[in-house]
């Protein structure tokens, strides 16, 4: 665990960081947020551009009072951290553009689900420092699970310095980089799964009689419920079912019935697909 005074050294050394994002997303959106409301740099420290949506731009701009760089050179020049957040279809034209351009001395900061640290380094043509990550959606409200890897010339001062970036939108674990195809399969696309189930389970409150306003306000706090007594307990989550399950009972009735659908199963399969998709989709950057 890093003390005290390594973290104030840390956060006294970011604080003085330029950041410019090269991409103008949700994610993006997020980042921005949580590092202003967590004071690691002021709004004047941050640059932003994208490729074609100058409203947008305009928007962020209102909004956290950040600046619009419209020229990608300058953009590069002043950003002691660069974080790409472009779609994966448009990595290989934007690196590109970006070759020439970033320093040895820059911190690059990848957000692009599946592309690897070293495609990016081959493209940008430079030995940078390159770290790759997977936030996920919550990263809208502060409670991102991000997942991190270090590229070949990155070294624990930037994994610490791109870890300080990504706590101010939730937790941050690091791994090495195989693992992040296992991360976007589970915490990336995760919340989609959890979204499903409670979509269903609405339905059938609905469908018994619940307005459907109540009924989507027991699930949300059934599911934060559950979420929290596991954070709070750290009991095994099959130990928490079985105290709720009792024989013969209503649980036990509704467990029979996902286990009839092998529900389970579907869960675990669910997420192994979306691992193997993201190695899918990353094997055209190999």
């Amino acid at each position: 665990m890093e003390s005290k005074k390594t973290m104030l050294s840390l956060a006294q050394a970011f604080h003085t960081k330029t950041i410019s994002f090269l991409g103008a997303g949700s994610v993006v959106e997020a980042i921005i947020g949580g590092v202003l409301r967590n004071e690691l740099v002021p709004a004047s420290q941050i640059y932003i551009t994208n490729r074609s949506d100058q409203e947008r731009l305009q928007t962020l701009s209102n909004t956290f009072g950040v600046q619009i760089e419209r020229d990608k050179k300058a953009l590069i020049e002043k950003a002691d951290i660069l974080v790409l957040a472009i779609k994966p279809k448009d990595v290989a034209e934007a690196c590109q553009s970006l070759r020439g351009l970033v320093r040895k001395d820059q911190l690059v900061i990848s957000v692009i689900a599946g592309v690897s640290t070293d495609f990016l380094r081959e493209w940008l043509g430079v030995e940078c420092a390159i770290i790759r990550t997977m936030p996920n959606t919550s990263s809208a409200i502060g409670l991102s699970t991000t997942g991190m890897s270090r590229g070949r010339f990155a070294d624990e001062e930037d994994l610490a310095t791109a870890k300080h970036l990504f706590e101010a939108i939730g937790s941050v674990y690091a791994l090495p980089e195989e693992e992040l195809d296992i991360i976007t399969g589970l915490s990336g696309s995760g919340p989609a799964y959890i979204y499903y189930m409670i979509e269903a389970m609405e339905k059938a409150g609905v469908e018994a009689g619940l307005k459907p306003e109540i009924a989507r306000r027991l699930t949300v706090e059934t599911v934060l419920g559950a979420a929290q007594m596991l954070l709070t307990t750290n009991a095994e989550p099959a130990l928490l079912r079985k105290k709720i399950t009792s024989p013969n009972g209503t649980t036990q009735a509704g467990i029979e019935v996902l286990d009839s659908f092998s529900f389970q199963e579907a869960v675990v399969s669910a997420v192994l697909r979306a691992t193997e998709r993201s190695r899918e989709l990353g094997a055209q950057f190999n």
